[in-house]
């Protein structure tokens, strides 16, 4: 019976991996790259007539993937890989052919992460995971008032002002840094708490120009800083690695 483990790793590790994967002569194996957005019965199908013993959970998980997914099936290694960002083409290959996931994990991508929670904010532009500008800082938004009444709706005007005037500042601060790269720039990530981020890019109309470049997910961040960017390009750049041991 097979039993799986799913993990998160960071590019570095992702790529120990695939020297793991490549390292392995089995040329019995086989390797199936799949973009995203692929119907679930294309991946079956695929899976299925390549793969006999290949779980009903990985062609699932690949379905949900809005990366696509790189799947490697042999005797020594079993394992599926969704990538950071997403995959554009698809292949089939006999053997463990890792080739086109390490080239996929090495391009120098333009990545903008945009990290923001109400009073802290992160901006920052990165080739690959180094960082190249960012600005960071902070704003006065009062947290939520319990008590009712007319006091209450007038502090809950006050508070709407003071995001608005915060969302404003950092509106600017996105147009200045990502601006200069809006033909280059590959994707967009946010961070931060969805409502907050819904409120932002509502009000924030310049960041409409990237929403085709603009990944669907947040970031996990608790308090966008300098060295929260650092992490942040890190987390972005990771990968979800599912493999499978037993028989």
């Amino acid at each position: 019976m097979l039993t799986s483990k799913q993990s998160q790793l960071t590019k570095r590790k992702t790529l120990q991996l695939l020297d793991e994967v490549e390292s392995a002569k089995d040329g019995a194996a086989k390797s199936l790259y799949m973009p995203s957005g692929q119907p679930r019965s294309d991946i079956h199908s695929l899976i299925t007539s390549n793969i006999e013993d290949a779980p009903a959970d990985a062609i699932d998980t690949i379905a949900k993937s809005k990366t696509g997914a790189a799947l490697f099936w042999g005797q020594e290694h079993r394992c599926l890989i969704l990538p950071p960002f997403p995959l554009q083409e698809s292949h089939t290959s006999t053997g463990y052919y890792v080739e086109p996931m390490r080239s996929f994990l090495t391009q120098e991508l333009k990545v903008a992460l945009l990290l923001v929670r109400l009073g802290e904010y992160a901006v920052g532009v990165f080739d690959g995971e180094n960082l190249v500008s960012s600005k960071v800082g902070t704003g006065l938004v009062h947290s939520r008032e319990k008590k009712g009444g007319t006091s209450q709706r007038r502090f809950q005007r006050h508070r709407e002002k003071q995001m608005e005037y915060f969302f404003t500042r950092v509106c600017g601060h996105a147009r200045e840094h990502l601006e200069p790269h809006i033909l280059d720039l590959n994707y967009v990530l946010y961070g931060g708490e969805r409502s907050t981020i819904l409120s932002f890019r509502k009000q924030c109309s310049f960041l409409q120009k990237f929403d085709d470049r603009t990944l669907d997910w947040l970031l996990d961040v608790r308090h966008p800083k300098q060295a929260t960017l650092k992490q942040a390009i890190i987390q972005a750049w990771s990968s979800t690695v599912i493999q499978w041991q037993g028989s």
